[in-house]
């Protein structure tokens, strides 16, 4: 089938190359527009437009593609279906209407559950053991049209979304190669989703990651893993950002405010939170590099009694 496929990140890259490498024909990639980045400011491309001009795939970059001339555009493609993973704009009916098969999106969660655009990292802070990778028919709604393919994937109880997105991706990649394959050949049978079984992920942003040691020692612990590498977690000592990029929940108790470092050993800290105590393992100063707490407690002064936030 001719494809025309939609999508912006890395993880959309990894779906976008499947089908390249499949029987399937990818006739052009719609992607988000080039952004600023930097301290200089410069223009950097999206993943998916780098690894289509690599291609030779012709890439359109509509800043909204529900206009007129946007659609006028997509028409003029020669596309039998269209593939969506993570491309950051809302599809309107008219353009669901184009494509002769129709529109088929590749969401990171076995929906239902975690509709939105970040269910990598709330399957992982909500404490879910198995998450998957959805193929649904698309609709106007968000993340609300019918299923066509799932396939489930276990969260190790270490896992990052960093590495819970890797496993996605390649398992989302297998996927969406199968679904066209049988939708090529007629072979669907679509599902209907109980909305009464439906969750909603909200955006990730930066201001996310600020932990409250307020909350229980074991949401802190899945926020930390959940957040890196983006938009990863941080706290304050002493007037400066410490980003904690590992923890583990610890069994002790104590009556200290939440936020107090009660002890300091050679490898770690331990810090109160609402429910209990959290060991942390590898942090990162403002300014500084990425490291274990044992190598940051050569040049860092910290110690019981010091409250981080």
């Amino acid at each position: 089938m001719n494809v025309v496929f939609m999508g912006t990140p890395d993880l959309a890259v990894t779906v976008l190359d499947a089908i390249v490498q499949s029987s399937h024909n990818v006739t052009a990639v719609v992607t988000r527009e080039d952004k600023q980045k930097g301290r200089g400011k410069e223009l950097s491309m999206p993943p998916v437009k780098a690894y289509a001009l690599e291609h030779d795939i012709p890439v359109f970059q509509p800043v909204k593609i529900k206009t007129e001339e946007a659609v006028a555009t997509l028409r003029s493609f020669d596309a039998d279906i269209y593939v969506v993973a993570a491309y950051g704009q809302i599809l309107s009916e008219e353009i669901l209407s184009i494509p002769k098969k129709g529109c088929v999106n590749v969401h990171t969660s076995l929906l239902p559950k975690y509709r939105g655009s970040s269910p990598i990292q709330w399957a992982i802070i909500e404490g879910e053991t198995q998450t998957g990778v959805t193929v649904m028919q698309m609709d106007a709604g968000m993340d609300t049209g019918d299923i066509l393919f799932t396939q489930t994937v276990a969260i190790d109880p270490k896992e990052t979304g960093g590495s819970l997105h890797d496993k996605l991706a390649d398992t989302g990649a297998a996927l969406i190669v199968k679904a066209l394959d049988e939708i090529e050949k007629g072979n669907v049978n679509p599902v209907k989703q109980d909305s009464a079984q439906a969750t909603y992920t909200k955006m990730l942003d930066k201001g996310m990651g600020n932990i409250r040691f307020e909350a229980g020692s074991a949401r802190i612990e899945r926020m930390i893993r959940a957040l890196n590498p983006w938009p990863s977690t941080y706290t304050y000592l002493h007037g400066k950002i410490l980003k904690i990029w590992a923890a583990e929940v610890f069994p002790e108790k104590s009556t200290e405010a939440p936020g107090t470092v009660i002890r300091v050993d050679g490898s770690a800290f331990f810090v109160k939170t609402g429910d209990g105590v959290l060991k942390i393992t590898e942090v990162q100063l403002e300014g500084k590099k990425r490291m274990s707490v044992k190598d940051f407690l050569l040049g860092a002064k910290i110690q019981a009694g010091d409250v981080l936030g």
